[in-house]
């Protein structure tokens, strides 16, 4: 039992991603005083593992979704039984194509293709129109 009374967001997915950017931004400041480009791309390359790392880690269950979570979900060790689905208002789970924005894309793309086929058909007919007013006026 966790012995503060909230939710702290302490997940390992956030230490992980902690941990690595903390080293890559050591190796960037040693960078910018040694002046040394080697050091610098680095340390901004381990800064990007660090993003990626937690981002995998989160959608592998061992993040959080933005919000409280239920009591019994505050240790740290605890994986996260929702992460499969994707979190509803978490940006990591949409850019991996989880949760509820994928049926808004669904369901945009298929009112988008039906508007654009009506529109085809009205221009086709149009077309089919002008040629045949022009034909027998001719």
């Amino acid at each position: 039992m966790s012995a503060h009374q909230y939710d702290e967001g302490h997940t390992v997915a956030g230490w992980a991603g902690f941990g690595i950017a903390t080293v890559g931004t050591a190796v960037l400041g040693l960078g910018v005083c040694a002046v040394s480009a080697p050091l610098l791309v680095a340390g901004a390359a381990i800064d990007v593992v660090s993003l990626l790392v937690a981002w995998a880690l989160h959608l592998a269950g061992w993040g959080k979704a933005p919000g409280r979570r239920p009591r019994e979900q505050w240790g740290m060790r605890v994986r996260d039984t929702g992460a499969r689905g994707g979190h509803p208002g978490c940006v990591g789970c949409r850019m991996a194509g989880r949760g509820v924005r994928r049926a808004t894309v669904t369901a945009t793309a298929t009112a988008t293709a039906t508007a654009t086929a009506t529109a085809a058909a009205a221009a086709a007919a149009t077309a089919t129109a002008t040629t045949d007013a022009a034909t027998s006026g001719g």
